[in-house]
């Protein structure tokens, strides 16, 4: 198996992740390359098909203690890959195998077979600034595979019209044996009789036509919270694929496209806002109107405010249940394209009464001329 993918990296966790750390990392990774935010990209949806080839794999705890098998066993093949030592197992790898997976596989032993869960769903649903600041509800349509009510996901007629697979013994896999140049391999999959469901149907349901899922439109009301980012989802459990075995359905994952807003700009629970000013409110201060969430506020401009300054308003931003965060204002003022003859005399009559010790940094440029190049300069 020396060309198999490593899920682990391909998720970009380690071998010994938790459930909830796989988790995460594929909503990330799976939010990140979704075909919606990259139309027409082949490496995009490419990507997007292997995390969520990965995740299915890692997400399944039998699933994944057979790929971890396989992955720290890559070239085992050929008569008895443990050599003298299968005596020592009490039946050799028929019962190592067993012992590794828990004993549900056709042809080791006991153990009952889990069915198969069905695929997830994502949606991506698109929120105003606001909306998403302040919260709200969405209602999104979908089509999807829903379980058949009338064999209750099991395709077999009235959901009793089925008996236990003869070759997997009702457990739903079964060994595969091959011989190859390098030796005999052997694999466990799926039972090509019953295709992994451990029963085989003796009438199928005549309204579903022993799919056990029915393609339906699902409708579906979102609570979405106050304070959801563009890397938040939601999660509805049991809203994905049926599984069309009568297993269990599997889940819709909601992601948000935010559109921007025409002056906020958001980062995490912090909102930022430019402001122009005049010249007069920069010099002799004053109060200015600051746009924010649900309204203007006020905000107080000291005398001497310099073009760029950011004032912090603080609990102004984004309300979560893990906090509110600040409004940061900064202020930059609006010089005038152009004046009139009786405006520029003003201009320089005040400019003329102004003296250089009055205007701090043109007070530290000029000295600091002075002392490394010996010159002197005013205002300019």
């Amino acid at each position: 198996m020396p060309d198999k993918k490593n899920y682990y990296d391909i998720l970009g966790v380690s071998k010994s992740a938790t459930q909830d750390e796989i988790k995460s990392a594929y909503r990330k990774l799976a939010k990140q390359y979704h075909p919606d935010f990259h139309p027409n990209d082949a490496a995009a949806a490419e990507k997007f098909k292997e995390i969520n080839e990965a995740n299915e794999t890692l997400s399944d705890e039998n699933k994944r203690k057979q790929y971890d098998f396989e992955l720290e066993h890559p070239n085992m093949g050929g008569g008895n890959p443990f050599g003298g030592f299968s005596g020592g197992f009490g039946g050799g790898f028929e019962d190592i195998l067993s012992s590794v997976f828990g004993g549900g596989f056709g042809g080791f032993g006991g153990g009952g077979q889990t069915s198969a869960r069905g695929a997830d769903i994502q949606q991506t649903v698109s929120l105003s600034f606001l909306d998403a600041i302040k919260g709200c509800t969405k209602t999104i349509r979908y089509t999807r595979n829903e379980s058949c009510p009338s064999c209750k996901g099991t395709g077999a007629k009235g959901g009793t019209a089925f008996q236990k697979c003869a070759r997997c013994g009702g457990n739903g896999r079964v060994k595969f044996q091959q011989d190859t140049i390098f030796g005999r391999t052997i694999q466990v999959g799926a039972c090509p009789d019953c295709g992994g469901t451990g029963k085989k149907i003796t009438e199928r349901c005549p309204d579903c036509k022993g799919k056990g899922y029915q393609r339906a439109e699902t409708v579906v009301t979102l609570n979405i919270p106050a304070g959801v980012d563009s890397d938040s989802s939601l999660r509805k459990r049991g809203y994905g694929q049926a599984s069309g075995n009568g297993g269990e359905s599997g889940d819709l994952y909601v992601y948000f496209r935010i559109e921007p807003h025409k002056m906020l700009r958001r980062n995490d629970r912090d909102l930022y806002v430019t402001v122009p000013i005049s010249y007069k409110t920069a010099v002799m201060g004053g109060k200015i109107l600051v746009p924010a969430v649900d309204d203007m506020l006020e905000l107080n401009i000291p005398e001497g405010t310099a073009s760029g300054t950011r004032f912090t308003m603080r609990g102004k931003g984004v309300k979560t249940v893990n906090g509110t965060g600040n409004l940061i204002v900064t202020v930059e003022i609006d010089i005038p394209a152009k004046l009139s003859r009786e405006q520029a005399k003003v201009l320089t009559e005040y400019e003329d009464g102004v003296t250089l010790k009055s205007c701090a940094k043109m007070q530290r440029f000029a000295n600091d001329v002075s002392a490394i190049y010996g010159k002197r300069v005013e205002k300019q």
